[in-house]
C-alpha cells in the first residue's frame, strides 16, 4: 500500500473513531475500521486477557475471529495471547512456518488461517486487551500490513481510553442517581432523615461487603416489586 493511501486510510479511521463515544460502540468501530485500514485483513477482533488466564472476545467482524480466539484460549498459546502480554507488535506473516506456538499454528493453518497480527491496546488490573488481525490469504499480512496495524492500534488505544473514561463517568452518574433514589425511598418508608437513610445504606454495604450502588439498586428493586404486588 503506498504511503499516501495508508495515510488517508488511517486518517479516515481516526475520524471514524472520534465519532463514537461509548466503549461498546468504540470497540465495534475499531474492528470495522481496522478491517478496512489494514491491507490483507480478512477478520479483526479485540480480545481481553484476564489475569486468571481467561480470554474474552470483546468485538469481532466475524465468527472466524471467535473461532481463532477460542482456539488460542483453549491451547493457552498464540499471537493473540502473546500480544496481550507483549509491549510490541506480533507479526506472523506465514502461519504454516511459524514455530513459536506449534500447537496453535498447526491447527489454525489446518482451519485456513494463513497470517496473523496482534497488538496490545490497553492494560490495567482487570486485564489486557489486544487488537487481533487474521488473514486467510497467502502472504496476506506483509510488512506494510504490520506497519498499518501498529499505527492504527495507537489510534484505537486512544479512542478506547476516551470511551472508558466516558463510560466510567456515566456509570458514576448512574450510581449517584440510584443512591439518591434509594435514600429518598428509605426516608419516605421509615420517616427518617436523609443522613440516617444514607447511613443505613452505608452500613448495609459494609456488613454485606457489597458495593453501595448495588445496595441502592436492591432497595429500588424491592420497592418496585412491592408496587407490582399491590392490588
Amino acid at each position: 500500500m503506498p504511503d499516501d493511501v495508508l495515510a488517508e486510510a488511517l486518517a479516515h479511521a481516526a475520524r471514524s473513531l472520534n465519532r463514537v463515544s461509548s466503549l461498546e460502540e468504540t470497540l465495534t468501530e475499531i474492528v470495522r475500521t481496522a478491517q478496512l485500514s489494514v491491507p490483507g485483513a480478512d477478520h479483526v477482533g479485540v480480545s481481553l486477557a484476564h489475569p486468571d488466564g481467561r480470554l474474552d472476545t470483546l468485538a469481532a467482524t466475524s465468527d472466524r475471529v471467535r473461532e481463532f480466539d477460542s482456539l488460542q484460549h483453549r491451547l493457552g498459546e498464540g499471537p493473540c495471547v502473546f500480544a496481550a502480554e507483549a509491549d510490541t507488535i506480533v507479526h506472523v506473516p506465514d502461519v504454516g512456518t511459524e514455530r513459536r506456538w506449534p500447537s496453535y499454528t498447526a491447527e489454525a493453518h489446518e482451519r485456513g488461517l494463513r497470517a496473523q497480527i496482534g497488538v496490545r491496546l490497553h492494560a490495567d488490573r482487570n486485564g489486557r486487551s489486544s487488537l487481533n488481525i487474521y488473514s486467510e490469504q497467502e502472504d496476506g499480512l506483509d510488512d506494510a500490513s504490520a506497519q498499518a496495524a501498529d499505527l492504527f492500534a495507537a489510534q484505537a488505544a486512544l479512542a478506547m481510553g476516551k470511551a472508558r473514561a466516558i463510560d466510567q463517568l456515566q456509570e458514576g452518574m448512574r450510581s449517584r442517581q440510584r443512591i439518591g433514589v434509594a435514600v429518598g425511598l428509605l426516608m419516605h418508608r421509615y420517616r427518617t432523615s436523609e443522613e440516617r437513610a444514607f447511613a443505613f445504606l452505608v452500613r448495609a454495604s459494609s456488613h454485606g461487603n457489597v458495593k453501595l450502588r448495588d445496595v441502592a439498586a436492591e432497595v429500588v428493586r424491592e420497592f418496585q416489586l412491592g408496587l407490582d404486588e399491590e392490588p
